[in-house]
């Protein structure tokens, strides 16, 4: 198959526009799913009232954390909730969930749930809430969610050994993943075998079946999860959304029902690539050696870790960049704020440390005085080189890399 150019098994139903997409699926007699978003970046929940959106004509069902038998969940650390109970940590938390004749009826059903709230106070500066006295936001002893620390060799000999120290300081920004597609999904119950069916625009179907499962106390072997066309994901469909609340409603009023997101819901209710405050130290020689590197990685969760641990792992190990260093020290921190929670998106913290090393790089040879291109050629990794994880490396084809992009570079136009 190498070398070849092989049709891609839905090509056919794409370019007929026949592929359906979450948004497309229709089950006769379904009803409409709404959320109501917390419009508080961090309170207490003094009073949740959903009388005057359960009397509207037309609601079918409004549901809340009470109704939830299992609200607890997460991905590496359970430390979120379906419905919020006592406190909303973000804007995009979920507060109740409406099913409606129409979604017109169910806006408005939303519009009628009463919240009245008291004001905790906002974090939003992940280095800031990294301090003793910073206010927590989980109610524990820190905002650190997550440490990750990596050394080999003695950064301390190396950087006393070294001509020269450059530092510097670089950020990347959190990013919505912004598909054409919002989320989607619709969920019934089967007539025939009682099970229950969840077509979702989701990327990882297996876990999202063993999250609702869970969720609604019922066994996995009755929860079925059928992933639809996926109108662009990035990683930002991997964690439950609407999915357990449209099965309880599902289940509570006995008819499908469908939720999907707006586009400016998409944007206010689902994750974000982590933002990230890295700093570099770097210890060089005169002729252009990288003789060690400290890298210290302050990652912002927003309230929750879900995919943060992972992602900062991955992060904490590529930092050094490709290059051979004989000392290196990392230490991630994975730290919560009332920011947008980070999720997945692609390149999983190896994003925003590649351009971090890489500007970095350009930074030391310019202090240096020397070419870049030279620079990285110089120290860059080769069989038997290791990691920061003391990886060894065989077969590195890294150099060839580096002369190829150089060559189409040079070369412009048409690659």
């Amino acid at each position: 198959m190498v070398g070849q150019s092989v049709p891609r098994t839905d090509a056919a139903l794409q370019v007929t526009g026949k592929s359906q997409y979450g948004g497309d699926v229709h089950i006769p007699g379904m009803l409409y799913c709404k959320i109501k978003f917390s419009d508080k970046a961090h309170a207490k929940i003094k009073r949740l009232d959903v009388s005057k959106a359960e009397a509207l004509p037309g609601v079918h069902a409004v549901i809340t954390a009470k109704d939830v038998p299992y609200n607890v969940f997460g991905m590496f650390i359970k430390d979120q909730q379906m419905f919020r109970t006592d406190s909303v940590m973000q804007f995009s938390d979920y507060l109740a969930a409406v099913a409606a004749e129409s979604v017109e009826i169910a806006e408005q059903a939303v519009s009628l749930i009463e919240v009245d709230y008291e004001d905790l106070p906002i974090v939003t500066d992940p280095e800031a809430a990294m301090h003793d006295d910073a206010y927590n936001i989980h109610g524990g002893d820190t905002n650190i969610a997550f440490y990750r620390h990596i050394e080999t060799g003695n950064v301390e000999e190396g950087f006393a050994d070294a001509d020269l120290i450059v530092k510097q300081d670089l950020s990347t920004p959190g990013i919505e993943q912004a598909p054409l597609e919002p989320h989607a999904a619709v969920a019934y119950v089967e007539d025939t075998s009682g099970d229950l069916i969840i077509r979702s625009s989701m990327q990882k179907p297996f876990e999202l079946a063993g999250d609702v499962a869970k969720a609604i106390d019922w066994p996995i072997s009755k929860v079925r999860v059928i992933a639809s066309a996926i109108g662009g994901g990035f990683g930002g469909k991997n964690e439950p959304t609407m999915e357990p609340a449209i099965a309880l409603l599902a289940i509570k009023t006995g008819r499908p029902i469908k939720c999907e997101y707006t586009r400016e819901e998409e944007f206010m209710a689902s994750s974000v690539r982590h933002a990230y405050r890295i700093h570099y130290m770097t210890g060089l020689k005169r002729d252009g050696t990288i003789i060690a590197r400290q890298v210290r990685i302050v990652s912002d969760s927003g309230p929750y870790v879900l995919w943060g641990a992972s992602t900062l792992s991955k992060a904490s190990i590529h930092s050094c960049g490709p290059y051979d260093i004989p000392n290196m020290k990392v230490d991630g921190y994975l730290v919560y704020t009332n920011n947008p929670v980070g999720g997945a998106m692609r390149g999983f913290g190896v994003t925003q440390l590649g351009f971090a090393y890489e500007a970095h790089t350009d930074f030391c040879a310019k202090e240096l005085g020397m070419d870049p291109i030279a620079f990285r050629r110089k120290n860059l990794i080769k069989d038997g080189s290791k990691l920061p994880t003391e990886m060894k490396m065989n077969i590195v084809t890294v150099g060839e890399c580096l002369d190829k992009a150089i060559a189409l570079a040079e070369k412009g136009g048409d690659w």
